[in-house]
């Protein structure tokens, strides 16, 4: 135990037991018939209602790199880090009349993956496929950058070793599979009240220690003084702006945010948890500030990590007993999101590629037993995610996941107001898009603190336009381009396919399903739980919700 802070630790130890008895004790908690359905263990039996909603989709998009990516990319790069706050004020707005179009359909047909929804809107199970791999594809990175943050905390405490980080996911991995959705959404309550609790001390207590914001504001620009500043230089706004759209897009097309949207008992509650989710944005600005709270504090990232600057101010600023309240709440707010996106990919899996393509006739409890152990399968990739990508700020990521996922936006979001697409050209133009992203992300090095390059690939995804053969010096987010390419040959595949009379199979939803309420008629009820008992099961049939 030489070098660990044990009052930290214990804190957390303690902290994280609360947790995981939690995560066991959700499965009774708004208890199902029968967990062996995916409408009940991916989906939380798709009756959250506001508060729920609410904590579980904060759980699920202010994650772990809320509180150390973010502020990491803040210490090492200055303004550029600030793009996570103008993203997630502009993506409510926009995704607003989408995910309540995407909760009609889904409740009114079946749906529990947005994979479900294309394959029936387009009469495509290729296009449902590729949407599927590129979600589960695009999650990996994204439940990796949770274990990043359990690690930082770890390192800050004076741990050693992986033992720790492996203890926690076999944790995570053990009340998920045996809870589902149910264990996220009831330990998001805990973990929203730390890091508020801890933000909002954080704020008041740091600024008054470090002299006032003209020191803290002062330090950042001292730093910088040489490069970009606390300010923007022009050569850098055109990649901002297109980084903050771009992962604005991205957000609600990830399987866990969907996961979450399908999970509310209706369209007003997904209306109200889009007016009142920004809420989050502003502690996420706040949260950002603790990167400029570091430089002003001095503080050494532990062997060279940025990812440790966090923990490292607060134990700095902060009595042994409080930095472990911090602590828990970083770790807590990686596992919770982990969970969710676990589910998530497990449920894409199940629903778009087990039964699509390897066992057509797979009864509900086979689903959901397929889904619980392809939620450990996907956890394990995230570790190996870890092991095999180091970018120079663990927000990169995120961001690469960002690039992939973008490319299901014209079947996913686009799919849900027009259907002229052509199934055609929305997996042709999937094709272009995830080549052209893929190659730019190849040729993105990994630049040092000098500037020199570490690595000459897969660095981040701020791409050179210079690689354009233009004569500038500024950047653009790969995603955004690799998306452009994705439309540009949607639109120009789907008009010569037309043209051809190509046969663009048959929708299978209808208008109606897409403004459907709760009460509508052709709303559809939730699966009578012995449908979903393994053969033998007896008993009495219950009322359906």
């Amino acid at each position: 135990m030489d070098g660990v802070n044990v009052v930290e630790l214990s804190i957390v130890i303690a902290l994280f037991l609360v947790v995981t008895v939690m995560g066991f004790v959700a499965a009774r908690w708004r208890r199902a018939e029968d967990l062996m359905h995916l409408d009940e263990w991916g989906l939380g039996g798709r009756n959250f209602g506001t508060w729920v909603t609410w904590f579980l989709l904060g759980g699920d998009l202010y994650t772990a790199y809320t509180f150390v990516a973010v502020p990491a990319l803040m210490f090492g790069a200055g303004a550029a880090g600030f793009f996570a706050v103008p993203y997630t004020v502009v993506i409510y707005p926009l995704v607003f009349l989408v995910v309540i179009r995407l909760w009609s359909v889904s409740h009114v047909r079946g749906f529990v993956t947005p994979a479900d929804f294309v394959r029936s809107r387009f009469d495509s199970p290729g296009m449902a496929l590729l949407v599927a791999l590129t979600g589960i594809v695009a999650t990996m990175p994204y439940i990796a950058l949770q274990l990043v943050g359990i690690e930082a905390i770890l390192k800050a405490m004076g741990v050693e070793g992986e033992l720790p980080l492996i203890v926690a996911f076999v944790i995570l991995a053990l009340y998920t599979y045996n809870s589902g959705l149910r264990a996220p959404a009831l330990i998001a309550f805990v973990k929203d009240t730390l890091i508020y609790l801890t933000i909002i001390v954080a704020v008041i207590v740091i600024p008054v220690k470090l002299g006032g914001w003209d020191a803290i504001f002062g330090a950042a620009e001292e730093k910088f003084s040489a490069g970009a500043g606390v300010l923007l230089p022009a050569t850098g706004q055109l990649g901002y702006a297109t980084l903050a759209l771009g992962s604005a897009l991205a957000l609600f097309l990830y399987p866990h945010t969907l996961t979450g949207v399908l999970a509310a008992s209706g369209r007003d509650v997904l209306k109200r948890n889009m007016s009142a989710l920004p809420v989050y944005s502003l502690a996420l600005g706040l949260i950002a500030l603790l990167g400029y709270m570091a430089i002003a504090a001095g503080v050494t990232p532990i062997g060279g990590d940025g990812n440790t600057v966090v923990p490292v101010l607060f134990q700095q600023m902060f009595p042994s007993w409080f930095a472990g309240i911090a602590f828990a709440a970083i770790g807590i707010g990686a596992l919770v999101p982990a969970a969710i996106m676990s589910i998530a990919a497990a449920n894409l899996f199940t629903r778009n590629i087990y039964k699509e393509f390897l066992k057509k006739d797979a009864t509900p409890h086979q689903e959901a037993q397929v889904a619980k152990v392809t939620s450990l399968v996907v956890k394990v990739g995230a570790v190996a995610a870890i092991l095999f990508i180091d970018p120079q700020f663990s927000i990169d990521l995120q961001l690469i996941g960002g690039v992939i996922i973008l490319q299901t936006l014209p079947a996913v979001a686009l799919g849900l107001y027009t259907r002229w697409f052509h199934r055609g050209g929305l997996i042709a133009g999937w094709f272009a898009g995830m080549a052209a992203g893929l190659v730019m992300l190849y040729n993105i090095p990994r630049l040092g603190p000098d500037g020199t390059v570490v690595r000459e690939h897969f660095g981040g995804s701020s791409f050179a336009l210079a690689k354009l053969g233009l004569d500038v010096t500024g950047t653009i987010y790969a995603g955004f381009l690799a998306l452009l390419a994705n439309l540009v040959v949607v639109v120009l595949v789907t008009v010569l396919l037309r043209a051809m009379k190509v046969d663009a199979g048959i929708d299978g939803t209808a208008e109606t399903d897409y403004t459907a309420e709760r009460g509508d008629p052709t709303f559809r009820e939730l699966p009578d739980p012995l449908e979903s008992a393994p053969p033998g099961a007896t008993g009495e049939p219950t009322a359906r919700r």
